[in-house]
């Protein structure tokens, strides 16, 4: 996949205007969740008897005592597709197509304190990182598709095939299970996706707490392989959702045609 690089500070405006209308790494959880499909144990007994392990074996891997008798189960097998795209996965899509037609941020670039705090702290995190690796980190701004439909802020870029990303979490419930529990599934699609976006082998992220200084460490560094099987699920859910941000673009284009005859050429 092809990109390019957008230089813009993070927060900026340049930055807020680069984003919009593109479906962006840290919104690729929200664009793939689903309704009405696999659970956590139907999809790891359906992956496992993907890969060709036995029924048995399959089961044990998925934690079942009997194989699943959920349709849904069985249709998975048959190699349909099983799942909807969620409301919040939808509003997220109206949200694209619409800064589509518009060109512009359509919540007029409002930030979250929290948003604007990593903004903030993220020259130290990168210079932690910097010291400890001992690597120069090319600041990225946002890195975009040749097409502009899917993009990423990159935090950084390093050498020809490595990355990194900074997070600066407070709450408790997020980052108990990164320090405590080795747990980064609420920021895994983002981290892939970023590489996704980029076609880089290795990421490192780091969630960086300067509270932590007191006991010498600020920054909590994690490295991350390009994992093409997670992406090859992750590109098939993400392309679903375009088609329902072209499907939204194209109904709200339509709007126009039918009240304003004279637009009716361009819809």
């Amino acid at each position: 996949m092809s990109f390019r690089v957008i230089p813009c500070e993070q927060g900026s405006e340049d930055w807020h205007k680069a984003r919009a209308g593109v479906i962006t790494a840290s919104n690729f959880k929200i664009a793939r969740q689903r309704v009405n499909g696999l659970d956590e144990r139907q999809q790891k007994y359906v992956d496992a008897i993907r890969k060709g392990v036995s029924e048995l074996e399959a089961r044990v891997i998925a934690g079942y005592k009997a194989a699943p008798t959920s349709e849904t189960v069985k249709r998975a097998l048959d190699g349909e597709k099983v799942g909807e795209i969620s409301d919040t996965a939808k509003n997220y899509a109206f949200r694209v197509a619409f800064e589509r037609i518009s060109g512009e941020p359509m919540d007029e670039g409002y930030e979250t304190w929290q948003m604007s705090r990593g903004h903030e702290l993220e020259p130290e995190a990168r210079a932690e990182h910097q010291i400890l690796e001992g690597v120069l980190v090319e600041r990225a701004g946002f890195v975009v598709t040749e097409d502009n439909v899917f993009g990423a802020s990159a935090d950084g870029l390093i050498g020809p095939k490595g990355g990194s990303e900074y997070k600066c979490f407070v709450s408790p419930a997020s980052l108990r299970p990164v320090l405590l529990l080795n747990n980064i599934d609420e920021v895994l699609d983002q981290v892939q996706g970023c590489m996704w976006v980029t076609g880089r082998d290795w990421w490192h992220l780091g969630f960086y707490c300067p509270a932590l200084r007191a006991i010498g460490y600020p920054l909590h560094l994690l490295r991350i392989r390009r994992d093409d099987n997670y992406i090859a699920a992750m590109e098939a859910d993400l392309l679903e959702f375009k088609a329902e941000v072209d499907s939204q673009e194209r109904a709200l284009r339509a709007l126009a045609a039918a009240n304003n005859p004279q637009f009716a050429h361009a819809a």
